[in-house]
């Protein structure tokens, strides 16, 4: 099997010859590992890093626990509280950044907005629906647990 590069390498490279098995090696290296996070951060960003806190913006409740630091110890005291916002991203923001699939707003049209109505989570009522649409309700069984690799 011959692979033409886009660009020649250093040495003038301008094709590649390999074996359908050599190339099936290049090709697996580059699949990930299951379970693991495709998104990684080094250096500052990464979740440990010491000087992170400097470089990431803080998010409202790092500005809020500041500011009432300060109200303290000037001995201020506010009547307004403010309500608590989740600590989570919503499923459906989740989706939009990872996936690019957008959950909040019509497929269709794009311009109505989306809204949770209900959600079906006994298992009966969702085979029934499954079976009903011609689809196996069934979930795929699951494959065996992989073997730790020995490197």
């Amino acid at each position: 099997m011959e692979l033409k590069l886009k660009t020649p390498w250093r040495d003038g490279t301008t094709h590649l010859v390999l074996s359908p098995l050599e190339f099936m090696q290049r090709l697996a290296a580059l699949v990930p590992r299951p379970r693991l996070h495709l998104i990684r951060f080094h250096g500052v960003l990464a979740p440990n890093a010491k000087l992170r806190s400097l470089v990431v913006p803080q998010g409202p409740e790092v500005e809020e626990q500041a500011t009432a630091a300060v109200a303290a110890s000037e001995c201020v005291v506010q009547n307004e509280a403010k309500p608590d916002r989740p600590h989570r991203i919503g499923w459906a923001r989740l989706l939009k950044r990872v996936f690019d699939i957008d959950m909040q707003h019509c497929p269709n049209c794009g311009a109505g907005e989306l809204k949770i109505i209900a959600a079906i989570l006994e298992r009966p009522v969702i085979e029934k629906i499954l079976t009903h649409l011609g689809l196996d309700p069934q979930p795929p069984p699951r494959g065996r647990a992989r073997e730790a690799r020995q490197d």
